[in-house]
């Protein structure tokens, strides 16, 4: 514990805000600070995997890994998520709520002692075990790094660490953020600099994660947050006063000072606004990132199958969101996140299957046009944005099988319950429930990635969005994709321009109808 005395004479009982271990006993509201010091602390066993060309990322919460509704482990994960990880092809995971974070219900996005790890998984040798067992098995793990806001706690937070609302964070409105009600840091004052970067070394250092994923950027960039503000890409929206120059500047800096001290590290950025050059190096000015979300494509395909008719898909404006970016600058897509599964929102499978998806995924049970629809959309829709929609590729932990209902942490407006913060892998086991084969088409699409790397290659060349036909067409990596998204229409003998002529075999190919006999999709490689 810290005693400070504030200007007011008043004591202040503050946790460090270096603390590396702090727990909170099950009668207690607030986190104590615990002196972390083993007889023997973990000895790590492996090196980092190199440098990965293809991004395949699996994000995933360690807490809700588990079919149990419980709090699951750092031990769980390493032997039981970590296996199933690797199975389906993905070489990078991504883990959220592992800074500590008081209130569980935040998804991790509310910190409070930004040098812990969570304590309710585990201790800090587990997460350093279950970091070196992913790297094992050639898997890069990536933190998601919260600098953007920090909880409004005092006793076990940052906030009014001395006293006053400026010791870490502007003072005055300024320093909160009207939507999250959390605080805002001051990244012109020198001692917060100190205290963000030397964070990102202690985690790359002594845990040794192989990078970051920064959360919310966006907010980070603007004076106004991005609260109220569209962005269409003109370039008066990112240059001029309403640009944050100091948080900019800390963006630039972090990613110089991790590139030079682990060149080897990978750093992401969760921007919605597009501010350009954010992914190019700091030497020529831009902001240092290595990658950036493409958070447009996964509210593309929501608003499509919100709004429209399938009859109605425009083929041209699936085209134009999975291949507008910013020239040379490297984006992850994804069909959805974990911003999808939270309650209040649908994943893609809940929204194409909705209420069937208790009733008929049972193989023993008719395929119903409603089951059949969404099941082979969802492998249309995910296989399109992975290969056309970007540099590297992410997957929120579940969705690859579609995992049913939505994820709700326990709070008082569900009784604290854990039935919605779990995630049911025991689904794709199960070999009368069609969920398994969502689960292996994922596997086969990152395997086939793995293969050929697409993910690696120049952006691909689309030669056909047919309107009328609902065919698109392209070319990435010597392999041709062919997807067709006519709801009842199928085609024989279908010519497309390629740039090499020759015989080209199939790779991959599914049927999708209702009545499970109009080719959909024809995937084929150049022999």
């Amino acid at each position: 514990m810290v005693v400070i005395r504030a200007q007011n004479g008043e004591l202040l009982y503050r946790i460090s805000p270096w603390a590396r271990y702090v727990v909170r006993d099950e009668d207690k509201v607030n986190y104590d600070w615990v002196h972390w010091n083993p007889p023997q602390s973990y000895i790590r066993k492996h090196p980092s995997p190199k440098r990965l060309k293809s991004l395949r990322i699996y994000e995933s919460h360690v807490g809700i890994a588990s079919p149990e509704g419980k709090v699951a482990s750092y031990k769980n994960f390493t032997y039981n998520v970590l296996p199933r990880i690797k199975d389906l092809g993905y070489n990078c995971v991504q883990l959220m709520a592992i800074m500590e974070h008081a209130y569980y219900a935040s998804f991790g996005y509310q910190v409070t002692s930004f040098f812990a790890a969570s304590s309710r998984y585990g201790t800090p040798d587990d997460l350093k075990e279950m970091i070196d067992v992913a790297h094992s098995m050639g898997i890069t793990v990536l933190l998601d790094v919260v600098h953007s806001h920090a909880s409004k706690n005092s006793e076990d937070g940052l906030n009014k660490f001395d006293g006053t609302d400026s010791c870490f964070f502007h003072s005055g409105p300024k320093g909160t953020h009207q939507l999250w009600d959390s605080r805002l840091f001051d990244y012109a004052n020198w001692e917060v600099l100190r205290f963000l970067l030397s964070n990102l070394r202690m985690w790359i250092e002594d845990y040794h994660f192989d990078g970051f994923r920064f959360d919310g950027v966006t907010s980070m960039l603007y004076h106004h947050h991005g609260i109220g503000t569209g962005f269409s890409g003109d370039y008066n929206e990112y240059f001029g006063l309403h640009v944050d120059e100091d948080a900019l500047c800390y963006l630039m800096l972090a990613n110089h000072m991790i590139k030079f001290l682990h060149p080897e590290c990978i750093t992401i950025a969760e921007d919605v606004s597009g501010m350009p050059a954010l992914c190019r190096p700091v030497a020529e000015g831009g902001g240092g990132f290595d990658y950036r979300l493409a958070m447009a494509i996964p509210d593309k395909w929501i608003q499509i199958i919100k709004e429209l008719k399938d009859e109605d898909w425009n083929m041209g404006n699936i085209v134009h969101t999975l291949t507008n970016r910013r020239y040379e600058e490297k984006y992850i897509a994804y069909a959805e996140s974990h911003d999808q599964a939270l309650v209040g929102d649908k994943t893609l499978a809940f929204r194409l299957m909705d209420a069937e998806m208790y009733t008929n995924m049972s193989v023993l049970s008719p395929l119903t046009p409603v089951i059949d629809r969404g099941i082979q959309l969802h492998k249309m829709i995910r296989l399109i944005t992975h290969a056309l929609g970007g540099e590297s590729y992410l997957n929120f932990m579940g969705n690859e099988f579609g995992h049913p209902e939505w994820l709700d942490f326990p709070r008082k407006g569900n009784n604290e319950s854990y039935h919605y913060a779990r995630r049911q892998f025991n689904l794709t086991e199960d070999h009368l429930l069609r969920y398994r084969f969502l689960n292996a088409f994922d596997r086969d699409m990152n395997k086939l990635e793995e293969r050929f790397g697409w993910l690696a290659s120049p952006p691909a060349f689309v030669s056909e969005k047919h309107e009328s036909n609902k065919v698109i067409a392209f070319e990435r990596a010597g392999l041709i994709f062919i997807f067709n998204f006519h709801p009842y229409q199928s085609y024989v003998d279908y010519r497309v321009g390629i740039e090499t002529p020759g015989k080209y075999p199939f790779l991959y190919c599914f049927i999708c109808t209702e009545k499970l006999q109009k080719l959909k999709i024809n995937f084929i490689s150049v022999s």
